[in-house]
């Protein structure tokens, strides 16, 4: 059986970075399980980063801290690039953005807390789910 192919959108990126407790973060360690693939692309990463380093002093993690994650998101991640664009699509360009990388990917999943911000996605065959609800789709959670 093929594993469950990924994007995370940002939302849920910085939530793991906030707090060790909820199912963001559950799902950043399990990157490397290979019990699913995560996507990126290049705007995706640069957006990760510049949401991550505006909380610097207001998380625990230093700006070195966040690089290295960064750059441990990106080893284990399968990188894309997006030649087609589907704007505008959804509200908000940066969905947008998100979106393109699931099509180009064939992902089964967007992993998001905005999943009313993805309506429609399902005619790409995607579903816009949380952290918390494709880790019980995985078996993670009950």
């Amino acid at each position: 059986m093929s594993k469950y192919q990924i994007v995370i959108d940002t939302n849920v990126w910085i939530a793991a970075l906030r707090s060790r407790r909820g199912a963001s973060y559950k799902l950043l360690t399990l990157i490397d399980s290979r019990q699913f693939e995560v996507n990126i692309s290049v705007p995706l990463v640069l957006e990760y980063e510049d949401a991550a380093k505006r909380l610097i002093g207001e998380i625990p993690l230093t700006e070195r801290d966040i690089d290295d994650i960064l750059d441990y998101t990106c080893r284990m991640a399968n990188h894309r690039k997006i030649f087609y664009l589907w704007r505008p699509f959804l509200k908000d360009p940066k969905d947008d953005m998100v979106l393109e990388l699931a099509v180009t990917s064939r992902c089964d999943f967007i992993v998001t807390y905005n999943q009313s911000d993805f309506q429609g996605v399902e005619q790409f065959g995607l579903s816009a789910v949380t952290p918390k609800v494709f880790l019980q789709i995985i078996g993670v959670l009950p």
